[in-house]
């Protein structure tokens, strides 16, 4: 155990380098296939179900000399199998699926979870505060850690208030239990466009969202100059559904911001990154140490730039679980990035069902 602790503590610092010279403007330290295919050999000694993977397609780790040579793992894997390096025992975190829809909840068990931290604050200071001041009025209608611990958006959601946010004597979360606390939300702001002239940062569910736009119905509920609006998340089998861009130019009007002030972060349980919209509708972000990569929903290749695929997304801070990836959402490579076309409709796609076949060890 002790052997393989210390190759995780080494791989975490390689994942951690990347944002070092990240945040300080520097070229990455070491390309990104040399620490994909370290982070793939690990996985194959470690991970139970990746080294049934190996073994099912006869693949040997040693061998990959480029990111995409490593099969990826569903995110459906995560439903039926321990995707992990270490035992419960050494990982004092685990994040879980929201448990919305239909079957198990995903888990993704951390060891350590800073790299995690590290390279969240890192990307959303750099795409979604932008050009914000350092500190801001951080409010919050989502989960808290304390409500939901096991939350990978709460989690993310406590660490933007501490890293972004202005001192406050008040609770920045306005959403438990899917109960929004309209009242308080208006008494924060109201308060804060009196004493302070610091824009709002407001991270928010798409449902979350639609309650508000219900309680507010024809009224608006104007946020200080420069706010910006982070929105995450589809539905998830809510009863209420608002199609994107009328959430998003409904928002505008009631927050009087513009529509490119409102920004669509990507990201997922599974992972351990985070993807911005450039701007409002927008083409997603990536950061240096993680890539979308469209792929064949049966083949698992590739497909020609510009063509439509399920994201195969490579993450590099995913260091104790499965640094690649398979979701069944649609994407698109674009200049600048990728685009978000909505999930795969029905069963998971054949590439993805084949694949967890192969982690189980099934016939």
């Amino acid at each position: 155990m002790d052997a393989r602790r210390n190759e995780s503590e080494a791989l975490h610092e390689r994942a951690r380098a990347f944002v070092r010279a990240f945040d300080e403007g520097r070229a990455m330290p070491e390309p990104f296939d040399a620490l994909a295919g370290a982070l793939a050999r690990f996985q194959a000694r470690y991970v139970p179900g990746y080294a049934k993977l190996l073994a099912a397609r006869g693949l040997d780790a040693a061998r990959f000399e480029r990111a995409i040579d490593a099969p990826a793992v569903p995110t459906d894997a995560f439903k039926v199998a321990r995707v992990s390096a270490f035992g419960e025992q050494d990982t004092p975190i685990t994040f879980r699926t929201s448990g919305t829809t239909v079957g198990a909840r995903g888990s993704h068990p951390f060891r350590d979870v800073g790299t995690y931290e590290r390279g969240a604050v890192s990307f959303a200071r750099r795409t979604l505060l932008r050009d914000l001041p350092e500190r801001v009025h951080v409010l919050v209608l989502g989960p808290s850690a304390k409500d939901l611990p096991d939350s990978s958006l709460a989690h993310m959601n406590d660490a933007f208030v501490h890293a972004f946010g202005l001192p406050r004597d008040g609770d920045p979360f306005f959403l438990r239990d899917d109960v929004l606390d309209l009242a308080g939300l208006d008494e924060t702001v109201a308060r804060i466009l009196v004493t302070s002239d610091a824009p709002v940062l407001l991270l928010a569910t798409a449902f979350a969202c639609a309650y508000l736009l219900d309680g507010l119905g024809d009224a608006d509920f104007r946020l200080p100059k420069g706010s910006r609006v982070m929105q995450t998340g589809g539905f998830k089998g809510k009863t209420r559904e608002i199609e994107p861009h009328v959430l998003r130019s409904e928002l505008a009007r009631v927050f009087h911001i513009a529509e490119d002030d409102i920004v669509g972060e990507y990201g997922m349980t599974e992972l351990s990154s985070q993807f911005y919209e450039e701007r409002g509708g927008g083409p997603y972000l990536e950061p240096p140490w993680a890539r979308v990569v469209p792929v064949d929903p049966v083949t698992l290749a590739p497909v020609a730039e510009g063509e439509e695929g399920i994201a195969r997304i490579e993450d590099l801070m995913n260091v104790d679980s499965a640094f690649a990836v398979l979701a069944a959402d649609r994407v698109r490579r674009v200049a600048g990035g990728f685009e978000l076309l909505g999930r795969t409709p029905g069963a998971p796609p054949r590439g993805c069902s084949l694949t967890i076949e192969e982690i189980l060890g099934s016939s």
